[in-house]
């Protein structure tokens, strides 16, 4: 007889990153593959230790917003013990931006994304940084479960320039350009697709995911859809 995995959805934030509609995209699919699916608006129940130590997904999409103590502790031992985390866009990498200890955990921060016009010329709206760009698959990534048969694609939408360290299994990156307003003076290679080892737990990180259109990108879901299985105890 097979045990029911777990998965948490933790979801909030800026509403601009779509939270609900977002993890709504995979709930169904969650439960095809044998979850039972607890969904919370906020990081409370990393703090409890008794369900972290049952659950063996958790699904976070928490732009933004900040995490006590406590429940940061709760989520890091967590996954030291076997509980993956997954996530995607700024529901990972931009999530409780005071905490350094969430940021060694995740293995990477938003810093920037691009604007695709000078800045007299923006409209206000965030597609002012929706940009054309390619994620380029690394070498690994033809041999990993998550990448393995996919090639590289093309977005248009924003474009993470991220700070990270060299723990982690980056499995695709995107190039910021060059634009003559920017201070920037050469092309920045930043990671769009990575994985981390941390403890007994697995980490998955996947840049693109602005909104749920993004999300439904055949590629981007492919991704997603592994990154979460890959991930999860």
């Amino acid at each position: 007889m097979t045990l029911e995995r777990r998965a948490l959805i933790v979801r909030g934030g800026w509403d601009g990153h779509e939270p609900v509609a977002a993890t709504d995209l995979f709930i169904p699919y969650l439960r095809e593959q044998g979850f039972t699916v607890e969904v919370a608006d906020s990081p409370a129940p990393y703090a409890d230790a008794e369900l972290m130590a049952r659950t063996d997904l958790v699904l976070q999409c928490m732009t933004m917003s900040s995490i006590e103590r406590e429940e940061v502790a709760g989520l890091v031992a967590a996954v030291a013990a076997g509980t993956g985390l997954a996530g995607w866009h700024g529901g990972i990498v931009d999530s409780y931006r005071a905490s350094a200890d969430y940021l060694q955990l995740v293995g990477g921060q938003f810093a920037a994304h691009a604007a695709r016009t000078a800045p007299g010329e923006r409209a206000g709206e965030q597609s002012d940084n929706y940009v054309p760009h390619r994620i380029t698959l690394t070498a690994a990534a033809a041999g990993h479960p998550i990448t393995e048969g996919l090639a590289d694609f093309d977005l248009e939408t924003e474009q993470y320039w991220v700070l990270t360290d060299d723990y982690n299994d980056v499995l695709a990156t995107t190039t910021t350009a060059v634009r003559p307003w920017e201070p920037w003076s050469r092309p920045v290679t930043a990671p769009a697709v990575w994985t981390r080892r941390w403890g007994q737990g697995r980490v998955f990180v996947a840049t693109p995911g602005h909104k749920t259109d993004i999300l439904q990108d055949p590629n981007v879901r492919t991704i997603v859809e592994r990154g979460l299985l890959w991930a999860a105890r």
